[in-house]
């Protein structure tokens, strides 16, 4: 008996290889969600501009991202106890205050792009250092200049997926690197939002090979020659899920690029 393959067979086939092939990019012993339904007591200020972005750059090492979208008007910075010594980067909370008389019911997302050592933001304290865009969104409408006036405020807040619609995880080659010291910088990470771990592969090869922390959101090895195309593998820091671009920086990478991968993880 002989079997004819259509082509519609072939493209299901196809379309299933494919999906096989991207799912186990990203993997995790179980899914878990870095949402949390409990709301927990801080303290909050401004700093920049009223309606500004906050930070220029700062401890994260994201700089003029966070002058654009989606980072603009979302940007935040916190106390060493949230900051983690810069493993805290990228994650995402919603926050909100408690005075019913001029703050509004709904939360503000914000992303952690800064630290806050001093000040409320120390002894352990655990304090928001908002934008000035993101701490007037608390209030109702028309009273943002009000409640930017009252200085500091008790809030709460809870920790949340972030979500980066239409983008993936990107690397960003950092100034200075070499095929013997090369330094990365995580961008726009959906889910926990954190790194809690990184390793390089390089090509022809099946060793993953790991990263350091460095400072903020950056991570660099320090060995070589290093050979590209360089897959990257990284595990957040609070759910420990996993996902690894394959070949995502090629072999002719150049200092200060940005190369985007496939892949990102769900809320």
């Amino acid at each position: 008996m002989v079997f004819v393959t259509s082509n519609l067979t072939r493209i299901v086939l196809w379309w299933f290889a494919t999906v096989v092939f991207w799912c186990s990019e990203i993997s995790g012993a179980k899914v878990k969600h870095v949402t949390s339904s409990h709301w927990l007591p801080a303290t909050a200020t401004w700093y920049g501009s009223p309606e500004g972005d906050g930070s220029d750059g700062g401890a994260c090492g994201y700089g003029s991202l966070v002058d654009v979208k989606p980072f603009r008007a979302r940007v935040g910075a916190v106390s060493p106890i949230l900051f983690k010594g810069g493993e805290g980067c990228g994650a995402c909370y919603k926050v909100k205050c408690l005075d019913k008389s001029i703050c509004s019911r709904r939360a503000v997302t914000v992303i952690i792009t800064d630290e806050c050592p001093g000040g409320y933001c120390s002894g352990g304290k655990t304090h928001f250092d908002l934008s000035g865009a993101a701490f007037g969104r608390m209030a109702v409408a028309g009273d943002h200049s009000q409640l930017r006036d009252r200085g500091v405020l008790n809030i709460v807040y809870r920790r949340t997926p972030c979500k980066y619609p239409g983008r993936n995880i990107a690397f960003h080659v950092n100034e200075g690197s070499t095929n013997y010291w090369l330094s990365l910088l995580v961008e726009f990470e959906g889910g926990d939002g954190d790194v809690g771990s990184m390793h390089i592969r390089e090509a022809h090869s099946t060793e993953w090979l790991k990263m350091s922390h460095v400072w903020g959101a950056n991570w660099v090895i320090v060995r070589g020659p290093l050979r590209g195309p360089f897959s990257v593998k990284l595990t957040t820091l609070s759910t420990g899920r996993t996902l690894s671009a394959r070949d995502v920086i090629p072999g002719n990478w150049a200092v200060k690029a940005t190369y985007t991968s496939r892949l990102n993880f769900s809320p």
